[in-house]
C-alpha cells in the first residue's frame, strides 16, 4: 500500500480537513454514547412504552423525509464553516438540557420528542454540509482517501462509543451520560472553529431557489442515476433486515445475549478493515467495481445469516462470515458513492445533491424498517432475511448492469 493509499495520510497534508476530521469524530463518538443514552432514558427513567418508543425512533428520521431536499438549498446560501458551528452549539445545547430536566425532576416524554426532532434536523443540516465541505479542503485527487479516513473514523467510533454509553449509563445514570454528549459538540464546534477556509459558495441565488436541482442533477447523470437508484435500493431492503435481526438471533437461533453483542461488534470491526483498504481495493478495481462489490458482499451476508443452522457452535461461526460480510460490504460501498458525488457534481450543486442522497436513502430505510416488520410478522424472520438480500442483490444488479461497471477511473 503505498501513501497515498493509506487512509490517514491524508489528515497530515490538509490542515483544515484534519480539523473538520477531529471535530465530527469527537461528535460522533458523543452521539454514539446517545444511541444508548436517549433510548435507555426514555425505558427506565420514563418508563416509555411500545408506542412511545416508536414514535420516538420515527421522530429522528423525520427531518430527512420533510427536510431533506430543501436542506441543500439553504445550506448552499451560508458559510459552511459556519452552519458547522451553529449546528454543534445547537445540539449541544438540546441534549444538555435532557440532564438538567432530569435533575430537576420534570423531564418527561415529549421533552425527548422535541430534542430528537430537532437535534435531527440541525445533524442533517450538520451531514449535508460536512460532506458539501470535504471537497472544498482536500484536493480532487484526495477525495477517495479522505472518505475512507471518515469512514474509518464513523466505523471504529461506532463500534467503541455504544460500549462506553453503556459504561456511563451504568456509572451516571441514562439521562447524566448525555452530558457526554453535549460536551463533544461543544468541543467539536471549537476544533471546527478554526478551520481557515470559510466554504462560501459562489453560486447565485437564483439558482439556489431551484429546490429540485439535485433530484434533476442525480437522475439526468449516468454514473449517479444508477448508483442512488442501486444504494436506494441497497438501503430500503438494509434496514428492512436490520430490524429483525436481533429478534432473529434470540428467537430463531437462540444465541445469549452476549454473543450477540459479539456479533455486532465483529460487524463494527469488519466495517473498520473494510474502510481500511477501501482506498486500496478502489484503486485496484476501479471504483465502479469496487461500489458493487461491496453491495454485492452486503447481499450475501443476508443470505449467510439465514442460513445459520445446527449447533450453537456451527451456527455462531456462520453469523461470524456473515457479520464479517455485512461489514465489510458498507464500507466499500460506502466509501465510494460519497467519493461519486463529490467528483462528478459541480461544487455549486454538490449541497443539493448531498441532501437529495439523504432524502431518498433515509426516507427509503424508514419505510424499509416498516416493511421488515411487516413480512417478518408474516413470513417469519429467516424467510425475511432471505427477501430482504434477494432484494438488495437487486440493488447490485443494477449497478452492475450500468455504466458503473465499467468505471475504472474518476
Amino acid at each position: 500500500m503505498t501513501t497515498t493509499d493509506r487512509p490517514w495520510s491524508v489528515l497530515s497534508r490538509h490542515v483544515d480537513f484534519r480539523r473538520l476530521f477531529i471535530g465530527s469524530s469527537i461528535s460522533l463518538l458523543g452521539s454514539s454514547v446517545t444511541l444508548v443514552a436517549l433510548p435507555l432514558t426514555a425505558v427506565v427513567y420514563l418508563k416509555a412504552s411500545p408506542a412511545e418508543m416508536g414514535l420516538l425512533g420515527a421522530l429522528a428520521l423525520l427531518p430527512h423525509l420533510v427536510l431533506g431536499i430543501p436542506v441543500g438549498v439553504w445550506v448552499n446560501q451560508w458559510p459552511y464553516r459556519r452552519i458547522l458551528i451553529v449546528t454543534d452549539i445547537t445540539q449541544a445545547i438540546l441534549l444538555g438540557l435532557v440532564p438538567v430536566l432530569a435533575a430537576l425532576g420534570v423531564l418527561a416524554m415529549w421533552h425527548l420528542y422535541a430534542v430528537v426532532l430537532l437535534t435531527g434536523v440541525a445533524g442533517l443540516f450538520e451531514t449535508v454540509t460536512a460532506q458539501s465541505f470535504t471537497p472544498r479542503l482536500v484536493r480532487r485527487d484526495q477525495l477517495l482517501p479522505a472518505n475512507s479516513t471518515l469512514m474509518l473514523s464513523n466505523t471504529t467510533v461506532n463500534t467503541t462509543g455504544s460500549a462506553l454509553g453503556g459504561l456511563l449509563v451504568s456509572a451516571l445514570s441514562a439521562p447524566l451520560a448525555l452530558i457526554v454528549d453535549a460536551a463533544s459538540f461543544v468541543a467539536s464546534a471549537l476544533c471546527k472553529s478554526r478551520i481557515r477556509e470559510a466554504g462560501r459558495n459562489p453560486a447565485p441565488a437564483a439558482q439556489n431557489k431551484q429546490h429540485l436541482a439535485g433530484l434533476r442533477t442525480v437522475f439526468a447523470h449516468r454514473i449517479l442515476r444508477p448508483v442512488i437508484l442501486a444504494a436506494g435500493v441497497g438501503a430500503f431492503a438494509g434496514q428492512a433486515q436490520t430490524v429483525v435481526l436481533v429478534l432473529y438471533l434470540v428467537r430463531d437461533v437462540g444465541l445469549p445475549s452476549g454473543l450477540i453483542g459479539l456479533l455486532i461488534a465483529f460487524s463494527g470491526i469488519a466495517g473498520v478493515a473494510g474502510a481500511a483498504v477501501a482506498t486500496r481495493v478502489t484503486r485496484w478495481l476501479g471504483p465502479g467495481p469496487a461500489f458493487t462489490m461491496g453491495m454485492f458482499l452486503s447481499a450475501a451476508g443476508g443470505v449467510v445469516l439465514a442460513g445459520a443452522v445446527g449447533s450453537l457452535v456451527t451456527a455462531f461461526a456462520i453469523l461470524m462470515v456473515a457479520q464479517f460480510l455485512r461489514g465489510v460490504g458498507p464500507s466499500l460501498y460506502g466509501v465510494n458513492q460519497q467519493t461519486f458525488r463529490q467528483t462528478l457534481v459541480p461544487a455549486d450543486m454538490l449541497s443539493q445533491v448531498n441532501a437529495t442522497w439523504r432524502f431518498l436513502i433515509y426516507g427509503g430505510m424508514s419505510l424499509g424498517a416498516l416493511l421488515g416488520g411487516l413480512i417478518g410478522t408474516v413470513l417469519g424472520l429467516r424467510l425475511t432475511l432471505v427477501a430482504t438480500s434477494c432484494l438488495m442483490l437487486l440493488g447490485a444488479g443494477i449497478a452492475w448492469s450500468s455504466p458503473v461497471r465499467e468505471l475504472r477511473e474518476l
